[in-house]
Formats: C-alpha cells, sequence, structure tokens
C-alpha cells in the first residue's frame, strides 16, 4: 500500500495520508503527521516527506490546530484554528488531520477552488462539509461544479457511542441509514450532508477504508495514543 490513497480521476494533487513510509517509532510508527505525544522532530520530517512526494512544499502549506468545531477559514501558510479550510490561491495546499474522524476533501475544478474538512462527531453533527461548501461559493466556486471526497475514518461496526449523541443526530434530521442500534455511522452522515448541499450524488467519491485497520492511525483503537494522518489537496 502507498503513503498515499487518491481519488481515481481526480485532476489535483491530492490525497489522504496512511501511517506507511515515516520516521516516527512506535506507537507513532511510521508516518505519524500531527499530534502533541511524538517527537516533533519525527512530525516535521514526516511532514517533508509526505508533502514531496506529491510535490508539494511545507512552506507552501496550510494546516490547522483543530479544535471539534465547524469555522471555516480562508487557507494561508502556516497554522490557524479551526476545522476547515477553503483556498483559491495556486501552490499552496491546504491539510486537515485524522486519525477516525473523517477528512473530506472538495474540488471545483472549472472556478479553481478547493476545501478541506475535519469531520468528527462534533463537525459532522454541525453539518461542516456544507459550510465548506458555503464558503467555498464565496471564493467563486459552483455547486454543481464541486467535487467532494469523503476519505478513510472509522466505520459504524467500530463506533459505538451513547444514547445521548444518537438522540443529538436524530434531533437534526439525519436518516435511519446513520444509525445501527448504539453504533454512529459518520461516513453515512457526512454524505448526507453533501447531497443536502446540493453536491451532484456523481461529483462524491465515499473511502470504504475503515481506520481501525492496521495501515491508518486509530484514536479509539490505540485508546488515545497514537499519530495522526493528514488529507491533502492543492491547486
Amino acid at each position: 500500500m502507498n503513503m498515499w490513497l487518491k481519488v481515481p480521476e481526480w485532476q489535483v494533487i491530492h490525497g489522504f495520508s496512511t501511517r506507511k513510509g515515516g520516521v516516527s517509532s512506535s506507537p507513532f510508527e511510521s508516518l505519524n503527521l500531527s499530534g502533541s505525544d511524538d517527537d516533533p522532530a519525527n512530525i516535521l520530517l514526516n511532514r517533508k516527506i509526505a508533502l514531496e512526494a506529491l510535490g508539494l512544499e511545507l512552506n507552501q502549506t496550510a494546516w490547522l490546530k483543530q479544535i471539534h468545531g465547524a469555522d471555516v477559514l480562508e487557507a494561508k501558510p502556516g497554522v490557524q484554528t479551526g476545522d476547515a479550510l477553503v483556498c483559491k490561491q495556486p501552490h499552496l495546499a491546504i491539510a486537515v488531520a485524522a486519525a477516525d474522524c473523517y477528512p473530506v476533501l472538495f474540488h471545483d475544478p472549472v472556478n479553481r477552488v478547493i476545501g478541506a474538512a475535519h469531520c468528527g462527531w462534533k463537525g459532522t453533527l454541525a453539518r461542516l462539509p456544507e459550510k465548506v461548501v458555503v464558503a467555498m461559493e464565496q471564493l467563486g466556486a459552483k455547486r454543481e461544479h464541486i467535487k467532494a471526497a469523503i476519505g478513510p475514518g472509522i466505520s459504524v461496526e467500530r463506533y459505538e457511542v451513547g444514547e445521548d449523541l444518537i438522540a443529538q443526530f436524530k434531533a437534526v434530521n439525519f436518516s435511519d441509514n446513520c444509525f445501527q442500534n448504539r453504533n454512529l455511522n459518520l461516513r453515512q452522515c457526512n454524505l448526507e450532508t453533501l447531497l443536502h448541499a446540493r453536491i451532484e450524488e456523481d461529483n462524491i467519491w465515499v473511502s470504504e477504508w475503515c481506520t481501525y485497520d492496521p495501515l491508518f492511525f486509530s484514536h479509539r483503537r490505540d485508546k488515545g495514543l497514537t499519530g495522526r494522518m493528514w488529507a491533502v489537496i492543492s491547486l
């Protein structure tokens, strides 16, 4: 398996990283791209290795101090605080981190606008992907041209939650397809949000990978002591 998973037929620089190909040692083995427990020097080198594999540079990358919210920011190089980025600047990469939460990438190839969102349960509940679509429109994107890709995340089979959280999702009208007893299907929730945002179904790609797989970092599987993947896109 390669360092990066990519969306078939997307003609834009992008990828969803795996945990393969980096320098970090266990339990962050090996391509850990974020977090506070690993050696910062390893994280920095991993970022350079991963981005160079896409033909990108770290000094032309925007990423986030993520707060499990629903703030969408216009990207600028370096770190910002929020959970989603939008961009129309050529040669500037944008990145979000995840390790069970769902990364979602966006691309309007006609109007040349991109976006990236980190959708944990809080961002998913707040319909963060739809907020990204609105922010992209403000930069000139058109919904009929926007393509979206939902990357690897925790599967419904592995994501049992409290009844109170299930009730919160039902209260904002997510469909019954989003629940299996006390298990929450964040992948389906984000797909429904994209469809609600009037993104064409044929323009949505959904990864079937679950981050419980050893190919990925998983916060739940590893009981919090784990690394992070990145989802990256650049014009």
